[in-house]
């Protein structure tokens, strides 16, 4: 099973517009791979769903239930290897739980993060990219 790794704004998008490309993708990760997370990603990506600047497009409760529901699904990462190798150290973050929890994908919108690609062998791929089949996504 292919192992994935979603940042916050393509988990946030997912969320809160589930027919959009991230929601796409979390559908795909949900339904094809295992889900990887760490503490520090659920708590940053709870940080910003709760945020009032989202109750435009859903409610608090609803925000929440569909983060308790994405947190259910996901396998914690324990952070042993830290990493520091992005431009922007807040990003760092995700390349820990990949590198940790031998992510074969990690599936980003960020630059920061995708000007690295491959990392350590693992893909970092945009929400459109991880649509397409993988053999369509070389380095």
């Amino acid at each position: 099973m292919v192992r994935i790794v979603l940042d916050t704004n393509v988990l946030v998008s997912a969320l809160i517009a589930v027919e959009s490309t991230p929601g796409k993708a979390m559908d795909k990760a949900e339904r094809e791979a295992l889900m990887l997370a760490s503490p520090s990603t659920l708590s940053e990506a709870y940080e910003v769903l709760v945020r009032p600047k989202f109750s435009r497009f859903l409610p608090l409760t609803t925000r929440i239930e569909l983060f308790n529901r994405y947190r259910e699904g996901v396998q914690i990462v324990s952070i042993v290897f830290p990493i520091r190798a992005c431009r922007d150290p807040h990003d760092d973050k995700f390349l820990e739980v990949a590198i940790n929890g031998k992510a074969d994908i990690l599936v980003t919108g960020d630059q920061d993060l995708l000007a690295l690609d491959p990392f350590q062998g693992v893909r970092i791929l945009t929400p459109q990219q991880y649509l397409v089949p993988l053999a369509h996504n070389s380095p």
